[in-house]
């Protein structure tokens, strides 16, 4: 049985005492400075390529922000249907728990703009065309495919990553650019409440599955790792031309290889590994299953 301390009333309350608007954070005078970096170092991991310059770590920095916020847009790609769609099995329920559903559907919209209008000035102030895995809406399709629980899970594990990428690395870093960090702050505010829903979307659901459908959600949500795993290795590719294309500078073979070897690692860790670990994700995870527990810890090694 899944326990925990959350409900939707009081979520549904904190998430409205939030509540913030795109026009608030973005645009006009709030400008993105590209004289510094986006994103902590424990999440870029742009010191071990020690070939390459300052200024270039900055440039590689700023492409993985990009990529970051750019790879957040793609996930609230299928969190919104899915969200959609577990509002609509229960829209008889609850009061509170179909207000905050909906609440929740309507922030992850609300985030898929923000990342769009990010995007948008990052190209125009950036200089350089950085490529982005996709399309959203194939990647969407194929993560939906598996059983709802395994993306409930995929879910959940984003949602308490996100915590933990602001907090551990992004709260307290004062080199990062201001801008950046704003938006990063304000999706972690939202998505606090977010990780709340998603655990008692986890367990709607898990009341409704018997042993074999729990072992084969965590199957589900494994699959999806490796399929997102895939996804990754080929950013660090796109990584690579952004780089080179931005800098000008081409690297040899030896350093194309460490730098894809070292950059798929660090994205490996950002969007898996660091939500596989996350001690609320592997509780959740160990109340549904003991031996699913046991199997995602024996793997996490690989993405961390």
């Amino acid at each position: 049985m899944l326990t925990h301390s959350y409900n939707y009333k009081e979520t549904l309350a904190n998430a409205q005492k939030i509540n913030w608007r795109i026009e608030d954070i973005i645009g006009g005078d709030r400008q993105l400075d590209f004289s510094r970096p986006f994103m902590p170092e424990a999440i870029a991991r742009t010191e071990p390529l020690a070939f390459l310059k300052p200024a270039e770590r900055v440039v590689l920095n700023q492409i993985r922000g990009y990529g970051y916020l750019s790879t957040f847009g793609l996930s609230e790609e299928f969190i919104l249907p899915f969200i959609m769609d577990h509002a609509r099995q229960v829209v008889s329920g609850d009061d509170w728990q179909i207000r905050a559903l909906l609440q929740f559907a309507g922030e992850e919209a609300k985030h898929i703009h923000l990342f769009k209008r990010f995007c948008a000035e990052f190209e125009d102030g950036f200089g350089t065309d950085c490529q982005i895995i996709g399309p959203a809406e194939d990647i969407a399709k194929a993560i939906l495919a598996h059983p709802p629980l395994a993306v409930a899970l995929l879910i959940l594990h984003i949602e308490w990553m996100t915590q933990s990428h602001y907090l551990d690395s992004v709260k307290d870093d004062r080199d990062l650019d201001t801008q950046f960090k704003s938006l990063l702050r304000h999706h972690w505010m939202e998505e606090a409440q977010h990780a709340k829903l998603d655990t008692m979307i986890v367990q709607h659901l898990a009341m409704q599955t018997d042993a074999a459908g729990i072992a084969e959600a965590i199957d589900g949500y494994m699959a999806i790792g490796a399929f997102l795993d895939a996804g990754l290795e080929q950013q660090s590719k796109f990584d690579l031309d952004s780089f080179q294309a931005a800098t000008g500078r081409r690297l040899s073979n030896d350093e194309c290889h460490t730098f894809l070897g070292v950059q798929h690692q660090a994205l490996r860790w950002t969007f898996i590994g660091s939500g596989m670990t996350h001690p609320n994700f592997l509780t959740t995870l160990g109340q549904l299953s003991p031996d699913g527990r046991k199997k995602i810890q024996e793997v996490a090694p690989t993405f961390c």
